[in-house]
């Protein structure tokens, strides 16, 4: 019966362990102790190795169209940046701010995504995405220490939202994870230049625990949460991925609490605005199920 339970539902079980993978990227990058910078190049240079491994293990061809290249130099550059600025929100603030303020991607994806696709722009998104920058700026004003991490979350979300675009255009000529694999790996050569401005004995300094934290991030949260997710997606719909996936800033601000008490547990205003994100979000996966969008 269990076997039967376990056969029947087991891509919904490993999507909602792909998700909490997600959310575990934010409780090791603040468990890293080192440079934002240098997080990002060890994690996208781990997941390049990891993906690559993939890729030749099962014989997949990595030609594409040259014209393609440069779009995907281009996405890898946001890419590195979105995660540069996503951990370093993290750090000048905590995770649990910069989840909640990274969820404004929904209004920059409803602005950008118009542009890219040349289709109307659909208004109740729009909406939704500003009821969402309200709920943020409540949170802005309830502490003014979490200013710069509010600031630095916002433009790390406008980025992820703008290589998620393009990455859904580039997606109709190219598999995902040949186009993920050029990304990152322009992405990880594009860093490895920007090592020579920064501190790289900093790596030398993680013990034993952290370069374990570090490799989870790399090979787990990165290569096989990507591998996976594409994986799961061939039977189950883009409604239940995306409800899955909007439970990933709660999986994250759940285990924040129970890690870091003293720091990540909020006033009640914040979780009232926290609330009021999490309402748009469904809202907006609910309302593309009825307009199968």
């Amino acid at each position: 019966m269990k076997s039967s339970f376990l056969a029947s539902h087991q891509n919904h079980i490993l999507l909602h362990f792909i998700v909490v993978l997600f959310g575990l990227t934010g409780i090791l990058g603040k468990l890293i102790d080192i440079d934002s910078y240098l997080l990002v190049w060890a994690r996208i240079g781990i997941a390049v190795i990891g993906i690559g491994i993939y890729l030749a293990f099962t014989k997949t061809n990595l030609t594409v169209n040259k014209s393609l290249i440069p779009k995907l130099t281009f996405a890898g550059i946001l890419i590195g940046l979105h995660w540069i600025t996503f951990f370093e929100a993290i750090k000048i603030s905590n995770v649990s701010v910069a989840l909640a303020t990274f969820s404004s991607s929904t209004l920059f994806t409803a602005l950008l995504d118009p542009i890219y696709n040349k289709r109307k722009i659909i208004i109740y998104e729009v909406v939704l995405g500003l009821i969402i920058i309200l709920a943020i700026l409540m949170i802005f004003n309830l502490d003014l220490s979490y200013k710069k991490g509010i600031l630095m979350s916002l433009f790390s979300s406008f980025l992820a939202s703008w290589f998620t675009v393009l990455n859904g255009k580039f997606s109709k000529v190219a598999p995902a994870k040949i186009i993920s694999f050029y990304e990152l790996t322009t992405a990880f050569l594009l860093l490895s230049i920007g090592l020579f401005f920064v501190d790289f004995s900093q790596l030398t300094t993680l013990n034993f625990i952290q370069i374990n934290y570090l490799l989870v991030l790399g090979l787990l949260c990165t290569s096989f949460a990507f591998i996976a997710s594409v994986a799961v997606m061939k039977t189950i719909s883009a409604y239940t991925v995306t409800i899955s996936v909007n439970l990933e800033p709660i999986y994250s601000i759940i285990l924040a609490i129970i890690i870091w008490p003293k720091t990540e547990v909020m006033p009640p205003l914040f979780y009232f605005s926290f609330g009021i994100i999490l309402l748009c979000l469904f809202f907006n996966a609910y309302l593309k199920k009825r307009q199968k969008i």
